[in-house]
């Protein structure tokens, strides 16, 4: 299959699309992701006054949109979370789950935001990202992941 020679939208069905936002754009084999939110497939919060299950909702919301631009979790390499009261005991949950979710090496660079709020008051974290879909190349390692 040709790569797009421009920007093009990355869509999943699973991950709500927030009106006037693209939740990812790929140019050729990179990714850039939007920041993703801890709402489910119908719009609804997931894990209201927990960071730890917001933010795991939240990565699961990148990885959908990594599939769904023909990629695995494996090929995230860069994400920025941003935390609502950031502070040492939010950026070691963030960390924790960051860990529990890709657990491939090398990890993707991480970095961890404090912010004041996010556009809903509930929302505790948004997360960000950038992969480079290596799956379109010949990986030995990756081929039984797929």
């Amino acid at each position: 299959m040709p790569e797009p020679r421009g920007p093009a939208s990355v869509t999943a069905d699973s991950v709500p699309a927030i009106a006037g936002f693209s939740s990812a754009v790929r140019v050729g084999l990179t990714v850039h992701l939007s920041g993703q939110v801890a709402l489910d497939s119908a719009a609804r919060l997931v894990g209201p006054g927990d960071l730890r299950t917001q933010a795991r909702q939240s990565l699961g919301n990148v990885i959908r949109l990594v599939r769904a631009a023909r990629g695995l979790p494996g090929d995230v390499v860069k994400l920025t979370f941003h935390v609502v009261e950031l502070d040492s005991s939010r950026a070691r949950t963030i960390q924790e789950v960051a860990r529990e979710v890709f657990t491939e090496q090398p990890a993707p660079a991480v970095t961890v935001v404090g912010v004041s709020s996010l556009p809903a008051p509930a929302l505790l974290v948004s997360v960000d990202g950038i992969a480079v879909l290596r799956g379109e190349f010949p990986d030995r390692e990756r081929q039984g992941a797929q």
